[in-house]
């Protein structure tokens, strides 16, 4: 067995290539540290008292106690340790769920927010992980279904006792567009909000040219960019096999897990990103989107007018129309195609 773990700091799959420099005093400052399980740096570019950093070193790290899976006394452990009690939670985590909920419907399950039961058995930080015994997985499929939580006012349930919250692939975007708020309201108009490659640029660069966001080449060691976009006030993420994984009898098994088989989704896809206006809505439907494939994911992205970038094992790269005209194919290795 072959095992492969990309640093934190360059499993975020879109790096930031703003070339934002030289400013002086308050300028230009950064808030880094790292919570939910990856590297977050926010940066300011407008001048800013100290406080306002501050402010978003709070709510970053409320937030990671409220939303972590693995911590024990988080909301959301409660709810999963609870053997289906009703458990009473902050009205943000509820907010939190109900979006989950949300992502679930719309894509049919591809997305769901219960699957904690599957994604407890898949440990891809493992000195040396392996595959999850089949009749392990099997059981915990059986327990996915987000139809099972019951919201009452505050009070959470689990229908199945057995059933798991598992907020990863939603709690970033959530948290990013909380940070946006809270630096509106200090008066901060450019900046950049980077949760472990869940982006959101604010505004502008300050000479008002778009910012220009590289995402990674899948599996490059160097975070090296194999494309670019352009773009200003908007949310931008990935979901990529090559962020966890490892190597087992030559293939390739991600944390992207598919909640209908248990395993990981085989969508013939290594890396979606999503371009939107929204950070909880680029976060879920990166991950929807790559479970579903590229096909079965343009009514998704029709609905929501959000755009994307595919890339897919074939090392092709798919730009939806949106996305032409501020696109930048850096790597030569890759083939853009048309949609």
């Amino acid at each position: 067995m072959r095992y492969r773990r990309i640093t934190a700091l360059l499993a975020a799959s879109v790096l930031i290539l703003s070339g934002c420099s030289g400013f002086s005093g308050k300028r230009n400052q950064t808030y880094t540290d790292t919570l939910f399980d990856t590297v977050v740096n926010v940066r300011i570019y407008d001048a800013a008292d100290d406080s306002v950093l501050k402010g978003c070193e709070e709510l970053c790290k409320k937030y990671d106690a409220m939303f972590s899976r693995t911590a024990e006394d988080s909301e959301i452990s409660r709810i999963n340790n609870a053997g289906g009690a009703p458990v009473e939670v902050s009205e943000e985590t509820i907010t939190l769920i109900e979006k989950g909920i949300y992502y679930s419907e719309m894509s049919n399950g591809a997305f769901d927010i219960t699957i904690g039961s599957i994604s407890s058995l898949w440990d891809f930080k493992a000195e040396s992980p392996s595959i999850p015994d089949a009749a392990a997985i099997s059981d915990a499929v059986s327990h996915v279904n987000y139809k099972n939580i019951m919201i009452q006012d505050n009070p959470v349930r689990l229908l199945d006792p057995y059933a798991k919250l598992d907020v990863g692939a939603v709690a970033k975007g959530y948290i990013a567009d909380r940070l946006r708020d809270y630096l509106e309201e200090e008066g901060i108009d450019h900046a950049m909000i980077d949760l472990g490659g869940n982006i959101i640029a604010m505004g502008s660069k300050l000479d008002g040219s778009d910012y220009n966001i590289g995402i990674q080449k899948p599996f490059d060691e160097n975070g090296t960019p194999i494309t670019s976009v352009k773009l200003s006030d908007k949310s931008i993420v990935t979901s990529g096999v090559y962020q966890r994984y490892f190597e087992q009898d030559g293939k390739i098994y991600h944390h992207i897990l598919d909640p209908k088989t248990g395993y990981p989704a085989d969508s013939g896809l290594i890396s979606v990103t999503i371009v939107c206006e929204k950070g909880w809505l680029s976060d879920g439907l990166s991950t929807a989107c790559f479970v579903l494939g590229y096909e079965d994911s343009l009514p998704l992205l029709e609905t929501y007018q959000a755009e994307a970038v595919f890339v897919t094992e074939d090392k092709e790269v798919i730009v939806t129309d949106g996305l032409k005209d501020m696109f930048t194919l850096t790597d030569s290795s890759y083939e853009q195609v048309e949609e």
